[in-house]
């Protein structure tokens, strides 16, 4: 891999487990812990890109291999010269390889060693991804951290599937890896990372972990948790992998999570998180504040002229009150979802970015276990 792409750790505790580092990429420099909002099709709904620096302040926004490559086609976005340049977002983005997508579409797929086969649900047509086709389309998007194909398997399969599409993320790791390499597009300073898998079965983990840090990858991901299985199970996942992965490589957990579920992962060295959660709780009147989730279109908010969450520095979180987002809810007003998105992403972008000072002042241990009691009690 490429000396260029680099990640440093400023605390690293070891009595706390914790960790606060700074990952150096082609679009800009990202602080850790950090949380990246979703920009499944070349936007974060309801949001524009300039709002996403000034408002949101996120530094890095994630994008979606398999919806970016059906529409409008890797083939467009590499004229425009990668995803940031095309959706004119002036930082970094990770993209997933898709895999998730398509494993999704169970009736739909047919997998075997050297990728899979699927319709898209656009049109119906034939489509095939492997690893070289998952590393094609994210050159192409120039995404700054691209990610390994892999195989998720459901959090209720059996441990001879789980085994098998462990064994199969494995292999496809060595094939992404290969190509990403031949094809120099380690050179500038992109990052290729690997994806754990195993499921609910501890050895499964460990044995998916110790094969891909084998192959020295700049950054591992642990994916399929959140899949079905037990808030406990995917904690306990999620430690039993941050375990044994290596101290100087970044950590992401895909697909993750509610504010405590967070804070708890930072706390087993996780570096890195995603979820729609935010966007798709706002577009359905939900905010999340220091005192835990709001339903806005609850009766009792009708009158309430307080601030959404004085807590949280946006300007939509300190200048909308609680009654006035509540009337556009109920009135179907688009602006609604517009400005709960921002104030909710803002939310966790805030969370994680104090996460970090805490981290540095060596004071996470304490004031994690206080915030997330506060946030449960609801007061």
């Amino acid at each position: 891999m490429s000396t260029n792409c680099s990640f440093s750790l400023q605390k690293n505790s070891e009595t706390e487990g914790v960790r606060a580092g700074t990952l150096s990429l082609p679009n800009g420099d990202v602080p850790t812990p950090v949380f990246m909002p979703v920009g499944t099709q070349a936007t974060v709904k309801g949001t524009l890109p300039r709002d996403l620096q000034q408002v949101v302040k996120c530094p890095i926004i994630l994008g979606n291999t398999y919806h970016l490559n059906l529409r409008p086609g890797v083939e467009i976005i590499r004229q425009a010269g990668g995803l940031s340049k095309f959706m004119n977002w002036q930082g970094p983005v990770l993209t997933d390889s898709g895999g998730f997508q398509v494993f999704s579409l169970s009736k739909l797929r047919k997998i075997d060693q050297q990728g899979v086969r699927f319709r898209s649900h656009l049109d119906g047509k034939e489509i095939f991804l492997g690893p070289k086709e998952a590393m094609a389309i994210q050159d192409g998007l120039y995404s700054d951290i691209a990610m390994c194909l892999d195989e998720c398997p459901a959090a209720e399969a059996s441990r001879e599937q789980v085994q098998a599409a462990t064994d199969r993320t494995t292999l496809w790791a060595e094939k992404c890896l290969q190509h990403w390499q031949d094809n120099g597009c380690d050179q500038d300073g992109r990052m290729l990372f690997g994806i754990v898998q195993g499921g609910r079965f501890e050895d499964l983990r460990l044995k998916s972990a110790e094969e891909l840090i084998a192959l020295n990858f700049p950054g591992y991901a642990i994916g399929g948790v959140s899949v079905g299985e037990t808030e406990e199970e995917m904690l306990e996942q999620v430690k039993w992998v941050s375990a044994i992965l290596p101290e100087d490589k970044p950590r992401y957990v895909m697909g993750v999570g509610t504010p405590p579920q967070l804070l708890s992962m930072v706390g087993m060295g996780a570096d890195m998180f995603d979820c729609v959660m935010p966007s798709r709780a706002a577009r359905h009147g939900m905010a999340f504040t220091k005192e835990g989730t709001l339903n806005l279109r609850n009766e009792k908010f009708k009158e309430d002229l307080s601030p959404l969450d004085l807590s949280t520095d946006c300007y939509v979180s300190q200048e909308f009150t609680k009654s006035y987002l509540r009337h556009l809810i109920m009135a179907k007003e688009s602006l609604a979802g517009v400005l709960l998105t921002l104030h909710n992403l803002r939310f966790f972008v805030q969370l994680m970015e104090t996460a970090r000072t805490q981290i540095l002042k060596g004071t996470f241990g304490e004031w994690s276990t206080d915030w997330i009691a506060h946030y449960q009690s609801g007061k």
